[in-house]
């Protein structure tokens, strides 16, 4: 479903990605690890579309990922739908007015019917219990209530991909447990989970192949 072939990306002089290989078939899930400034989030960008290779190419159901195709605003319509980034630090993430509108956004912008957007936001408002927190502004939420947020803003796109990075980072011992068990859920369901981390056990709980990339910036699929 995802295929990277000798991807490179730099900026400017410096490389952060150097050939990268990544073959990721539907229903998979990859934990990537490697140490601080190896790439691991550079290649998060660009499986996302947020950047493009400098050299190689990059290939999504068959469809290659490039500037150029993602002109096509249907095309990029579609292809933001199927993959849902999780960024680290949920304050990059949310930027309306009530947590209820942030998990609106994103069905309100594929052009759902207005029923439908309800009830998405509805289901998602409840499958991390944050009815509550509904109307509250994000900048009013504590960590583990703004990354449960961003996860429902993403979740509400029915997303065939979920890429995380350090999911767990800053959250309490009982939020992680829930964040855990609902990517193991996601996993169980058919999706395909891509996740960032350097913590060991949610990786063993998490994890069915493991990628490394070293300080060269190569991948090595293990």
């Amino acid at each position: 479903m995802i295929d990277l072939q000798k991807v490179c990306y730099a900026y400017e002089h410096e490389v952060a990605l150097r050939y990268i290989d990544l073959h990721i078939e539907k229903g998979d899930s990859l934990v990537i690890q490697g140490p601080n400034g190896c790439g691991k989030s550079t290649l998060i960008k660009l499986l996302n579309g947020i950047i493009f290779p400098s050299e190689g190419s990059y290939f999504y159901k068959d469809h290659e990922i490039s500037e150029k195709t993602l002109k096509d605003r249907q095309f990029a319509k579609w292809f933001h739908q199927q993959m849902g980034y999780v960024f680290q630090n949920a304050d990059t993430q949310l930027f309306c007015g009530s947590a209820e509108e942030e998990i609106a956004f994103g069905p309100i912008q594929m052009g759902l019917p207005e029923a439908e957007i309800r009830q998405r936001t509805e289901d998602c408002l409840r499958l991390f219990g944050i009815e509550k927190l509904r109307e509250r502004p994000p900048y009013h939420l504590s960590g583990g209530e703004k990354r449960k947020v961003s996860l429902a803003c993403i979740l509400s796109l029915n997303p065939e991909v979920l890429i995380l990075d350090e999911p767990l980072a800053g959250l309490d011992e009982k939020t992680q447990d829930m964040l855990t068990e609902f990517l193991q859920d996601f996993h169980k369901a058919g999706k395909t989970l891509i996740t960032i981390t350097h913590n060991r056990q949610l990786a063993e709980k998490l994890g069915k192949r493991f990628a490394v990339m070293n300080e060269d910036h190569e991948l090595e699929t293990l």
